[in-house]
């Protein structure tokens, strides 16, 4: 019965390809020769003079896909993308299709999926002889697609998800300038770029702390959708040697579906503050206890550190908290005060706008505010303070507190499912790792 629902499926597809004048010959010889496949010989009696009627039985889903090609034989396609400013009504209104369409279809059970269009999408309109649309596609992306069928005087609608090959992928690379165009020269997706630096910039300082000859290698999933590629899903596991030490990270589900990664050991590598709460800064005043106040030439302690940022840039929370103040001062402009627990606190100054309120709960890397130039400021930056019970640190080089571990009873799990991803990394780390040792003559050659 395989052989038959394939048989189907392929007809279905061909027949969508060819004219109509074409189809009905191409239907009546399917169903012959569907037929044909089906009658058992050993019924055949030539002597027979009068024919009995044939009767097939056919499994619900062959025929369920001979109802479709006989339907989609009867349709007429047409296609749009949707472009900057469509909505539903435009793209309806370009199918020839009128206002009573388009409420007919958005107003029925899952009609809220069409609600937000994005450029790139695409709408497939199968109408009748009639004009009326029997079948509407919402190809969101070459995963998804939304299928609204018109029966019975109204529209249903069909979630269809399709599942990606995925392959494992390794890249391997050295610093020779920064990390993306070290990365972009490796060939690694701009995504991919963006999540190494997330995984390990609790550790490692992207913009002060790599030098040159820092290298970084690591396995991810590669998707191929037909035979043809994708895209990149999640870094599986990665290693990054910074000043000759090495961290690695492996990718781990629990059993409530929540990915994260670890050390090889269970440790967390998200740590529970950011070493920095912007992306992109530059140092315009470190920590001083004896710096000379720019603005009132006086010295005056600076306990905390500037970063030099284009208006507008994001800030985001250090850690998860409780903002305990948002306001705006004299001298420190907008700022935003939160409470980690009963240790911690992080303080943003100068904000341009601020995005929470006192009282609110926050969560790590949540966007709190702009960075601006507000208050006793001589420019746009952000002026960042992390305290200890009170005192003041540094917030470039104070030891920051770990995440919670993989908890005990899940460590066997945990082991059994990340040893191999690590196993794999160091094998395709091995010849770039014996040629390096043979070029710096550490392996003997021979």
């Amino acid at each position: 019965m395989d052989n038959l629902q394939k048989f189907a499926g392929f007809f279905l597809s061909v027949f969508r390809e060819f004219p109509r004048r074409h189809l009905i010959f191409a239907i009546t010889m399917a169903i012959s020769v569907l037929a044909l496949a089906l009658y058992p010989a050993s019924n055949v009696e030539p002597k027979r003079q009068v024919a009995e009627p044939l009767t097939i039985s056919l499994d619900e889903s062959v025929a369920e896909s001979l109802s479709v090609m006989a339907r989609d034989f009867e349709l007429t396609w047409e296609d749009q993308i949707v472009g900057a400013g469509d909505n539903l009504s435009t793209l309806f209104l370009r199918a020839n299709l009128s206002p009573k369409d388009v409420y007919q279809v958005s107003s029925s059970k899952n009609g809220q999926s069409l609600r937000n269009l994005y450029p790139g999408e695409k709408f497939r309109f199968g109408t009748d002889d009639k004009g009326q649309l029997v079948e509407l596609h919402y190809v969101v992306s070459p995963l998804e697609s939304h299928v609204f069928t018109y029966r019975d005087g109204s529209y249903s609608a069909e979630k269809q998800l399709r599942e990606p090959d995925v392959l494992v992928s390794y890249r391997e690379g050295i610093i020779q300038d920064s990390l993306y165009l070290s990365a972009k020269k490796a060939n690694l997706p701009d995504k991919l770029i963006m999540e190494m630096a997330n995984i390990f910039g609790w550790d490692v300082d992207f913009v002060f702390d790599i030098r040159q000859g820092d290298s970084f290698s690591l396995t991810f999933e590669d998707k191929y959708l037909e035979g043809e590629k994708f895209g990149v899903g999640n870094i599986l596991a990665a290693a990054f040697t910074n000043r000759g030490k090495t961290y690695k990270a492996v990718r781990f589900t629990d059993n409530q579906g929540v990915s994260n990664y670890y050390t090889p050991e269970g440790l967390s590598m998200r740590k529970a503050f950011l070493r920095t709460p912007l992306d992109i800064f530059r140092i315009s005043s470190g920590f001083n206890l004896r710096r000379k106040h720019p603005i009132h030439k006086k010295i005056k302690a600076h306990r905390g550190v500037d970063y030099a940022a284009p208006r507008g840039t994001p800030v985001y929370a250090a850690g998860d908290g409780k903002v305990v103040e948002s306001g705006y001062s004299k001298a420190n402009g907008n700022y935003v005060f939160v409470q980690h627990g009963q240790t911690y606190t992080t303080k943003y100054l100068h904000l341009n706008r601020k995005n929470v309120r006192k009282g609110q709960t926050v969560r790590q890397r949540q966007l709190i505010g702009t960075v601006g130039s507000t208050g006793y400021a001589t420019g746009p930056h952000l002026h960042y303070e992390f305290l200890v019970n009170g005192v003041h640190r540094n917030p470039r080089t104070v030891k920051l507190p770990q995440a919670q571990p993989i908890a005990e009873a899940d460590k066997a799990t945990f082991l059994a499912a990340t040893t191999p991803r690590l196993i794999q990394l160091a094998e395709y780390q091995q010849p770039t790792q014996l040629a390096a040792a043979k070029k710096d003559g550490t392996l003997n050659a021979n």
